[in-house]
């Protein structure tokens, strides 16, 4: 039984929610990597043979990033931007089901290539969807603030 949570504490987090342990570990890290950013103007780490490696302060926000979702309980996955995904997991990026994903497609509201028998859907397009969804969300929270305030009025 203690073999299978040693097991279970080091496997990755893009396959388990973090531990209390790296939950902590993860909260305190991000605050030390950005008190040294901020001092440094870029972060510190020795390389090979000790030699001091400068971490550019994008590649260092990054880390804070990741950490920070880690000291929120979060599992996280790396995606790079040129990533072609399944339906299945651009479904599960927008929390949505696959059959609505598919919707979603054939109505054009996300680019996506077909390949041979199966849709492939550009991270990139995925994000633009997010964001305009957001934009459009924002916007409607807007509107009915203002028709609210126009009702109170009238």
């Amino acid at each position: 039984m203690a073999d299978l949570a040693t097991k279970h504490d080091h496997s990755g987090l893009m396959d388990r929610l973090p531990t209390r342990e790296e939950i902590d570990s993860a909260a305190h890290a991000a605050t030390a990597i950005a008190v040294a950013m901020e001092l440094d103007g870029g972060l510190k780490v020795s390389g090979e043979n000790g030699d001091p490696v400068k971490i550019a302060p994008a590649v260092g926000e990054l880390i804070i990033e990741l950490l920070g979702h880690v000291s929120n309980g979060n599992m996280v996955t790396l995606v790079p931007v040129g990533t072609m995904l399944t339906t299945q997991e651009a479904a599960d990026m927008l929390n949505v089901s696959r059959p609505h994903l598919t919707k979603l497609l054939k109505e054009g509201q996300m680019k996506f290539e077909e390949v041979g028998k199966h849709r492939r859907v550009p991270l990139t397009s995925l994000m633009d969807y997010r964001e305009q969804k957001a934009r459009r969300q924002e916007q409607a929270m807007q509107d009915l603030a203002r028709l609210g305030q126009e009702f109170d009025r009238g």
